[in-house]
């Protein structure tokens, strides 16, 4: 029974993954706006989120089993390739952040990811009841 309610929540768990890192590198951006020659780095969500649901995220190359017992794994971390952001406007000291661009990018994803929070909790919450009504 723990397999389906893992596999219930695995859609909401990988995006809500790529949307915490996701926040990391838009932080990281905005925190480096005003240093020389820094580019700015993001990645396509959509496609990260359709890698990772494939099973084909980066570095997810499968780890050999040495016991039946031993956990299935993957090597690497899992997390999209960034790529570098591609500036409207060049500026003076080589850095490409785009303070607009960045909070607005910033904002949306903590959005995003405060909607997957309230729907894991209410997804939570019917689960709690369900098997409370069972008993």
């Amino acid at each position: 029974m723990a397999s389906k309610i893992d596999n219930a929540f695995l859609f909401q768990q990988q995006a809500l993954g790529l949307r915490a890192y996701r926040q990391q590198v838009l932080a990281g951006n905005i925190a480096n706006s005003d240093t020389p020659h820094y580019k700015a780095r993001d990645f396509d969500f959509t496609n990260a989120l359709k890698e990772a649901m494939a099973g084909r995220g980066e570095g997810s190359l499968q780890v050999s089993r040495t016991h039946v017992r031993h956990f299935p794994g993957s090597a690497g971390d899992g997390m999209p390739h960034l790529k570098y952001r591609i500036p409207m406007q060049d500026s003076a000291d080589g850095n490409t952040v785009e303070m607009d661009t960045e909070r607005t990018q910033f904002s949306e994803n903590a959005i995003h990811y405060q909607a997957g929070l309230t729907f894991i909790t209410h997804q939570v919450k019917m689960l709690t009841a369900a098997m409370q009504a069972q008993s």
